[in-house]
């Protein structure tokens, strides 16, 4: 059975990456990725806020959900995780590859140049899922191993939904 965040993260195309900026605030944008399993790839322009925040401290906080037509339908990914650059070439094209398949208007680009963009590869530490597919409050805590293993799990279920007939 498929591991409920790692079902989410790989129906998604879209997540809010949020970084720390020089002057302590959090800084939160939105950008493409692909995963396989617990770690994210994603890619962003070398001239960016979002790259100087995560050479001067990698830890981010990502958020993944689409908004759902019903309460009862809201299933979420949020992780926090090390960012790092992917600098070998071949994983460079891996990380495209992966890119391109789950987005298929990239089709027919050339992979961009080391110069201008950084491919990124975010390891997840912590992660929190909801799927209220399961019940009104649903919420599972992970945490993963280096490995990308679950080493951690609880789940919790809020009573809220019940008083307000969800």
């Amino acid at each position: 059975m498929e591991q409920p965040a790692i079902k989410i993260l790989n129906s998604r195309r879209t997540m809010a990456i949020s970084t720390v900026r020089p002057d302590g605030w959090p800084q939160t944008t939105i950008v493409g990725y692909a995963n396989r399993g617990f770690d994210i790839f994603f890619l962003i322009f070398r001239t960016s806020q979002k790259l100087a925040n995560i050479e001067k401290d990698n830890r981010i906080s990502i958020a993944i959900a689409e908004e759902p037509k019903a309460m009862s339908e809201l299933q979420a990914v949020y992780a926090g995780a090390q960012a790092r650059e992917i600098t070998d070439p071949k994983e460079r094209e891996d990380a495209w590859r992966l890119l391109m398949e789950r987005h298929a208007n990239l089709a027919g680009f050339q992979i961009p140049d080391v110069g201008e963009a950084a491919f990124m590869r975010a390891t997840c530490k912590y992660v929190s899922v909801l799927d209220y597919t399961q019940g009104p409050g649903h919420r599972e805590q992970l945490t993963i191993d280096d490995q990308g293993t679950p080493v951690e799990t609880e789940i919790k279920k809020e009573a809220w939904g019940k008083a307000a007939g969800v």
